[in-house]
Parts: C-alpha cells; sequence; structure tokens
C-alpha cells in the first residue's frame, strides 16, 4: 500500500544541460514564438494556428517523417496558418492503465522506463525542432515534468481531466507560452472559463519544492474538444449557437486576450477522424458569417498521422497511431490546403 522509491531521476536543468538546444536553434524561437502569440492576441488577424500531429508521439523515426512532411506543407500556406508540431508524449488514460506515452513507455511494447522516458521525450521534440524549424506542442499532463521540455515547445494543452485541478492551473500561470485550457469532460464552460481566469491570475505555490511566485499567464486561452453527456453520447461544441454563447460569457474585461482553438477530434469527432475536415470548414464558416466568432476563434487541432486510423500498441503499421485514431497524410494534406484557402 504504499510507494517504492525507485531511484532519483535527473532534475529538468539537468536533462537540459546533458541535451542542449544548439544556439543557432534557439536563437529561432523567440520570432516562432511571436508569430503563435500574435495569432492568439489578435495582433495578427489574418492567420490562425494549426497545432497538428499525431494523438501520440509513440516512435520518432515516424514522427520525425511526419513533420519533415508538414514542415514542406507549411511553408505552402505560411500566410495563412502557423503550424505548431502536436508532439504529444505524456498520454492520460481514463482508467489510468494501458499506453502511457513514450515519457512512460520508451519502447511501446516494453515495461515502463521513466529514466529513458524522459530522455526520449527531450530528445524527440529536439530532433523535430532540427528537422522542421518549428518549436512544438505538449499536453502538460504532469505540471512537474514540463520543464525538461520547457525551452522547445511553444504551445501547452490542458487537458479534459486535468483542467479543474489546482495545479494545472497554477503552474498554468507562470509557464512562458500560451496555455490552452480544455473544456472538462462534462462540457463545463464555467469550469473551461474559471481555469482560463486562474491561469491569468498571478499565483503563489509550492513547485518542485520551491515556494514559487508568478505574474500570470495571459496567453492562457479555452480549447474547445467537445464533451460526454450524462447519456454517454458525444456532444460537439464548435457549432455557431455554441461559439456565440461561449463570446458572449468570455469577457474581455474579465479576460486577457480571449480566444478559442477548436479541437477538430475527440468529442467534437466522436473520434471519427475523417470528420475533422468537415468540422475545420463549418467552424471557418460560421467565422465568416460573424465578426464575434472570427476574433474568437484562434486556430484549430488536429490529429493526424502518415497512415489512417489506429491500430493496438503492437499492430506494427509505421506511421499509425496507437491511440485515437488519426487521419493520414494524404488526408491531412487536404485539409491544410483547403483550411488555408477559407481562412
Amino acid at each position: 500500500m504504499s510507494m517504492n522509491f525507485k531511484r532519483r531521476l535527473p532534475i529538468p536543468k539537468e536533462i537540459r544541460e546533458e541535451m542542449p538546444v544548439p544556439a543557432a536553434l534557439a536563437a529561432t524561437k523567440p520570432a516562432f514564438d511571436k508569430r503563435v502569440a500574435d495569432v492568439l492576441t489578435g495582433a495578427d488577424p489574418s492567420r490562425r494556428l494549426l497545432i497538428i500531429g499525431p494523438c501520440s508521439a509513440d516512435r520518432e523515426d515516424s514522427v520525425l517523417e511526419y513533420v519533415a512532411r508538414l514542415a514542406k506543407l507549411a511553408e505552402r500556406v505560411e500566410d495563412k496558418l502557423v503550424v505548431v508540431p502536436r508532439v504529444y508524449t505524456n498520454k492520460p488514460r481514463t482508467r489510468g492503465t494501458g499506453y502511457k506515452g513514450l515519457l512512460h513507455n520508451p519502447d511501446p511494447e516494453g515495461a515502463p522506463d521513466l529514466l529513458e522516458g524522459v530522455k526520449a521525450i527531450r530528445h524527440m521534440h529536439l530532433r523535430v525542432a532540427e528537422v522542421s524549424g518549428f518549436f512544438t506542442a505538449d499536453e502538460m499532463l504532469y505540471p512537474s515534468n514540463y520543464q525538461y521540455l520547457i525551452d522547445l515547445l511553444s504551445y501547452i494543452a490542458v487537458g479534459a481531466r486535468s483542467v479543474e485541478n489546482q495545479e494545472h492551473r497554477l503552474v498554468a500561470s507562470g509557464v512562458p507560452c500560451p496555455v490552452g485550457m480544455k473544456n472538462p469532460t462534462g462540457g463545463s464552460t464555467d469550469v473551461m472559463l474559471n481555469s482560463i481566469y486562474a491561469a491569468q491570475a498571478p499565483q503563489t505555490f509550492i513547485f518542485r519544492n520551491w515556494e514559487v511566485e508568478t505574474a500570470g499567464n495571459p496567453l492562457a486561452h479555452a480549447v474547445l474538444r467537445g464533451y460526454q453527456g450524462l447519456d454517454g453520447i458525444n456532444y460537439p461544441n464548435y457549432h455557431y449557437e455554441y461559439l456565440e454563447r461561449l463570446a458572449e460569457k468570455y469577457d474581455p474585461a474579465k479576460y486577457a486576450n480571449p480566444a478559442a482553438i477548436i479541437d477538430c477530434n475527440h468529442d467534437n469527432s466522436g473520434k471519427r477522424p475523417l470528420e475533422q475536415l468537415r468540422i475545420c470548414h463549418e467552424v471557418t464558416y460560421s467565422c465568416h458569417q460573424s465578426s464575434v466568432i472570427d476574433r474568437l476563434v484562434r486556430g484549430y487541432m488536429v490529429e493526424s498521422y502518415l497512415e489512417d486510423g489506429n491500430q493496438p500498441v503492437d499492430g506494427g503499421v509505421y506511421g499509425k497511431s496507437i491511440t485515437d485514431a488519426c487521419i493520414g497524410w494524404d488526408s491531412t494534406e487536404k485539409l491544410v490546403l483547403d483550411l488555408a484557402e477559407r481562412v
């Protein structure tokens, strides 16, 4: 019934020193971060964010092939979309069991190895930045771990299961990049907005054995991912009327930089990944119909990989998701090009 303390892991500073970001690459990050921030604040009203990539970044070779293709595609749409590669290396599990991402399982079919996992996630994010020139997005599933990657991340998401958690909200207030706060699994807009308010406020708390103070994060914002009703049915929250209601509650006098990112998979799609194309188009159409919605919606999240669908952990298909189903590359290319024409 007690914890077994197996071994001391390196602190984030030690890992960052062991695996540093090359100086030339680090010098490009402020400009990349500014492009992302300018979309969220509305300073760049002509472009949208597109946070796109596998549901889970499970193996380095296929992820690097994916982001190399993505970087070339992003060049073709750079006047309309700011692309941030989705490199999610921590996976929440509803029942706490199964594959938990690269951090836990650097070999998806092997036993958990968190020491090798910490090194594997940093190596993957570093290689993605080197290959693509883009800095990355990941989920802050474990607030104390984000510092292993903080010099490589340009976007952080707080998931639907975590958004009500006090520590996630407080740590988000001190993260030096945008943090997307998802609506909870039950769908409450008030819970999501409360999490944004907390993340934007100055906070004092204990973090990694330190008493810390934060100034608040003005780039904390909403992510709409749909929800599951008490009847077990998936309900979307990207439709026109929902966006109108959110805009009314998301008061600029109370929140800095009101902004929403639409997560096009999960409960919004009912985990039917091909619906992501239609959802992107519907939301874009809503933006064209309403200046209020146009100011609110600043981008999209899309789950995509090299191959359509998903497979078991031991499925063995290169570039196919071992967690939630994704759209494959052909559909990804179509979605990105079509979206760039419509925004």
